[in-house]
């Protein structure tokens, strides 16, 4: 039904740009305390294709840049973690359980190199710090394994937005060349699409419930 309503081409944009998205690959934020930040990881993942980003609330509380994140948040499925005493096991066990690897994003020679990186062993969570400690002992400890991005210069940090458009940049052309599977599967892209179309127009539930019942 709202499919009849959009334009068709918007509803052309729609099909494109949901046939890339990707639930493969997924983004952690924990306890990133400037907005801009994660506003701006938000923004990538949404150019990106990544359709999931699990924002661990613990000490600081996520609010929207809206002039950094430009609306890329209405196109994502974001999951806040912020009802328990250790928001970032709740996080990381939920992932566990739908079957994702857990990779921690740090320096160091225990770390495997971004771009060594095997993509192709399942699908994986990465995760990202605040911006002065980085990721938690917590994730430390239940992560599955940790990576880090080459460095060649004086400075051996990048801020955590650039570093995570770094990282999702590759991931993601890694992932289209070395994984079949990457793309979701029908159903979600289904349900992905409705949700999307319902932002597409005005006040979609009442429009939703009146297309209802004019095919009674």
């Amino acid at each position: 039904m709202l499919s009849d309503i959009v334009t068709q081409r918007r509803l052309e944009r729609i099909e494109e740009i949901v046939a890339q998205r990707t639930r493969y690959l997924t983004i952690v934020l924990e306890d990133i305390y400037q907005s801009q930040n994660a506003s701006a990881v938000l923004r990538t993942c949404e150019c990106f294709g990544v359709q999931d980003v699990h924002i661990v609330e613990n000490y600081n509380m996520y609010s929207v840049n809206p002039l950094v994140v430009q609306g890329a948040d209405k196109w994502l499925t974001l999951h806040r973690h912020n009802q328990s005493d250790n928001n970032t096991v709740v996080a990381i066990n939920r992932l566990k359980a739908d079957g994702y690897r857990i990779i921690a994003t740090l320096p160091g020679e225990e770390s495997v190199d971004l771009y060594q990186f095997d993509v192709a062993r399942g699908k994986f969570a990465v995760v990202f710090g605040n911006e002065h400690k980085g990721v938690s002992g917590c994730v430390r400890d239940l992560a599955d394994e940790s990576m880090s991005v080459p460095m060649c210069g004086f400075t051996q940090s990048l801020n955590i937005s650039v570093s995570a458009a770094v990282v999702i940049a590759e991931l993601t052309r890694k992932m289209k060349n070395e994984v079949e599977e990457w793309q979701m599967p029908e159903e979600e892209k289904i349900s992905i699409k409705t949700e999307w179309l319902k932002r597409s127009v005005k006040n979609p539930h009442m429009l939703i419930n009146r297309l209802l019942e004019e095919s009674k």
